[in-house]
């Protein structure tokens, strides 16, 4: 399959996401994946709503590229962030930098900055949208282009499952896409910058990310994975 039906393909499924399950979302990082499609999204003018989750840990690099996208592409960004009673009680009892001691301090770091600020911002949504491409990482090795998220009640569709890391690059290049800087630095994956390093040369692409802890490890609770019986009715409609 060649590059333009990829991106056409993309397009369709974006298209039809917007359609058949309003309000649809885009939930961005601002990697490199979620600004192709943050591109896509500006360019037809779908209405599809772009949120980011500010951790409060985000590299310098992260904000900037946020307030460019705003100037870009002249459209909202939605920003959610953690609970701050819940992240002040975690600071006070376990350190700033908890998340480095065990694996289990770090899922509730990510709990408290990620993964419940993600449930409130899903929260009355038609369906959500990401980034995630098969070929990223171990624990992503699955993926479908359209999934049934039954923890947030509400169809999960990944555009770019498919895509290589050349199907990404290409479509930047070609479109003149705003990136992260650190990108070109050695971190293909980006996230809160004390869980962040870049990688060395042949290392899988997501070894950057929460890098001292198991490869099966690495996955914050953002996204599971487990089989659900909706996804073939999901994908069968779209």
């Amino acid at each position: 399959m060649n590059r333009h039906t990829h991106v056409a393909d993309v397009i369709a499924l974006l298209q039809r996401v917007s359609t058949r399950h309003p309000p649809a979302v885009l939930a961005s990082s601002f990697g490199a994946e979620d600004m192709v499609l943050t591109d896509l999204i500006a360019r037809l003018a779908l209405p599809i709503t772009v949120f980011t989750l500010d951790t409060g840990r985000l590299p310098e690099e992260t904000y900037a590229l946020i307030d460019r996208v705003r100037e870009r592409y002249d459209i909202a960004v939605e920003v959610h962030y953690p609970d701050v009673r819940a992240l002040e009680d975690y600071v006070r009892a376990n350190g700033v930098n908890a998340f480095y001691r065990s694996v289990e301090l770090r899922r509730r770091c990510c709990a408290i900055r990620k993964t419940a600020p993600l449930a409130r911002a899903l929260a009355g949504r038609g369906a959500w949208i990401t980034g995630q491409r098969r070929a990223q990482s171990l624990t992503r090795s699955d993926i479908a282009m359209a999934e049934f998220d039954a923890e947030h009640g509400l169809p999960k569709f990944n555009p770019l499952a498919e895509w290589n890391e050349d199907d990404v690059w290409s479509y930047i290049a070609s479109h003149d896409v705003p990136v992260n800087p650190l990108h070109a630095r050695g971190y293909p994956s980006i996230g809160c910058a004390p869980c962040t390093r870049a990688i060395e040369p042949g290392e899988d692409i997501r070894a950057g990310r929460w890098w001292w802890e198991d490869p099966e490890q690495r996955e914050c609770g953002l996204h599971r994975h487990s089989v659900h019986v909706a996804v073939r009715a999901v994908q069968a409609e779209t």
